[in-house]
Formats: C-alpha cells, sequence, structure tokens
C-alpha cells in the first residue's frame, strides 16, 4: 500500500492571475515556496480554491509543472475533478507525469448521478495511477456524500486510496471513519473552523484555506491541536475564528484572495463567472480582516 503523503497542513492554494486573465506563474512559484518555507506539509493546487473548474486543460498541466518545480520535493497532492471520468482520468495521468505526489480525487463536475455512479467515477481514476490518493467529501458543494460505509468499500477495493478529506462540517464523520476503517485511512479536516474538533476526533491532517494568507499561524495552531495543548490551541483558534468562518461561505474564493491581499500576499482577481466582491460585501469583510489582523498574535509573526 502505498505511502500516505497527506499529513499535517496541506494549504488548498488559491490560483494566481494577471489582468489580462492568464494565470500568474512568476507569484504562483513564489506562493508555494513561502507556504512551504512555514512548515506546511505539502500544497494541493487545483481545488476548489484554486478554481480548478475554470482552468482548461493545459492551463492545469501548467500549472502542476509550476508548483512541482516550486515545491522543491515536497509533496504537491493536487485536486483530481473534471466534467466527465474519461477527463478526470487523463488529469490524474498528467498529473503523475508531471511529478507530483499524490491525488485528491474529487466527484465529477455538474453531473451528481446516484452513489453507484459516484463510485463508478472516483473507482475508474483510483485504478488509473499507482499514486496515493485522498478521496474529497464535500456534500455541500458537490452533492455526494461518502459516508464511512462506501469509503471501506473503495478502500477494500483500491490499495491507493489511503487518506479522506471530509468537509460535511459534522466532526462525527471523522468519529465513523476511524471507528470504521482504523488507521487504514488517514483523515483530513477540510472546512477551516472544524480544525480543533476534527483532529480530538483523530484527524492528522488539515486541508486549509486561510493559510494561503496566514501560513505561520495555521501551522501552529494545527500543531498545538495535534499536540493536546488544549489551552494555547483555544486562544489562538479564537483569534483566528473570524477567518477561518470565510473559508465555509459560497464567496469564500473571493474572500480568501482578499485576505491575502490585505497581508500582502497576492491579489484579489479571480475569473469570471467569479466576480469581485460587491462593494457592501467587500466592506464588511475587510472590516472583519482588519480586526483581526489588528489583534494578530505578536509571537507568531508574519
Amino acid at each position: 500500500m502505498p505511502t500516505s503523503p497527506f499529513r499535517h497542513v496541506l494549504p488548498a492554494i488559491t490560483t494566481p492571475f494577471l489582468a489580462d486573465d492568464r494565470v500568474d506563474h512568476d507569484f504562483l512559484g513564489r506562493h508555494v515556496r513561502w507556504q512551504l518555507d512555514a512548515g506546511c506539509g505539502g500544497v494541493i493546487p487545483l481545488g476548489s480554491l484554486g478554481e480548478g473548474a475554470t482552468l482548461d486543460f493545459d492551463e492545469k498541466v501548467a500549472v502542476l509543472r509550476t508548483v512541482v518545480a516550486a515545491a522543491g520535493g515536497k509533496p504537491v497532492l493536487p485536486g483530481i475533478a473534471a466534467l466527465s471520468t474519461r477527463a478526470a482520468v487523463a488529469l490524474a495521468q498528467a498529473a503523475a507525469g508531471a511529478g507530483c505526489a499524490g491525488l485528491m480525487v474529487l466527484p465529477a463536475y455538474v453531473h451528481k448521478g446516484d452513489m453507484a455512479e459516484a463510485l463508478a467515477h472516483v473507482g475508474a481514476v483510483l485504478r488509473a495511477t499507482s499514486l496515493p490518493c485522498m478521496l474529497y467529501n464535500n456534500p455541500p458543494a458537490y452533492g455526494v456524500d461518502f459516508a464511512a460505509p462506501h469509503v471501506a468499500a473503495l478502500a477494500h477495493e483500491h490499495r491507493n486510496l489511503v487518506a479522506v478529506k471530509e468537509s460535511s462540517g459534522d466532526a462525527r464523520r471523522v468519529t465513523a471513519l476511524k471507528a470504521l476503517l482504523g488507521d487504514r485511512i488517514d483523515v483530513l479536516v477540510g472546512m477551516d473552523d472544524m480544525l480543533c474538533e476534527g483532529v480530538a476526533a483523530g484527524a492528522v491532517g488539515w486541508v486549509a484555506g486561510l493559510v494561503n494568507a496566514l501560513p505561520r499561524e495555521s501551522v501552529l495552531l494545527f500543531e498545538l491541536a495535534r499536540d493536546s495543548r488544549h489551552a494555547e490551541a483555544a486562544a489562538l483558534y479564537r483569534w483566528f475564528l473570524p477567518l477561518l468562518r470565510l473559508d465555509t461561505v459560497p464567496e469564500f474564493v473571493q474572500l480568501i484572495k482578499l485576505v491575502q491581499q490585505e497581508v500582502g500576499q497576492g491579489s484579489e482577481r479571480v475569473r469570471p463567472p467569479r466576480l469581485p466582491l460587491a462593494e457592501t460585501r467587500r466592506d464588511e469583510a475587510l472590516a472583519v480582516i482588519r480586526a483581526a489582523l489588528a489583534a494578530r498574535p505578536r509571537a507568531v509573526g508574519a
């Protein structure tokens, strides 16, 4: 069975764009190095936060090449999602060719289907690669709910399924996965505002969003929670929560990019059909962001 690279803090990195809507590969490389220098365990490009659904196939492959080159041997674990199973398999194979260390496998875009179709789609991607894979369970976003028995069936058939990103928002799902599968599957928290609860339930990693703007705080929070330093974790979590909750609303991409811009590490540009935040919503978000940054824990630093 492949060794799992899905541990510690794994940023679901944003995709930066230039003013003409091309991917900003120069900034992308710098951003990856900044995240890893802050102590993250690897990076996940092409996820929901990375606006993967708006990138064409060639753009995705180019992003992977840039990220792998910048990562310097640290795990690059891209999101694998497409409209069709055929396209998802092709992307999985291209990711292996680009030097990625593992894959985060999503349900198909648009067509939700029934569970048999969802399992068949994911299974086809798992069969198409020897890389270790993490299943992404996000029922609110994708309309497919991989409960613990579904994961167990996939894990029994596919030895390269080694992890689950759990984004249902229910920490009991972590408990259910651990109860049914034990150490066979690593469970990672997939929502920013469920980190401490998920780790307490047995999660061994965090696929994080606000880490794009605040990597040192994110790494510290995870390590405090992991090491059962409860009082310190609770204090940092309380400060962080107003920002972490920006990861849980429909405009999460725009909001996280706005936080990046506020800390001088990126631009709020997004690719249509996403648009910049409307003025009132942006002003409300900036008030939350700036209040949190004004109270930023000094011991962590920038």
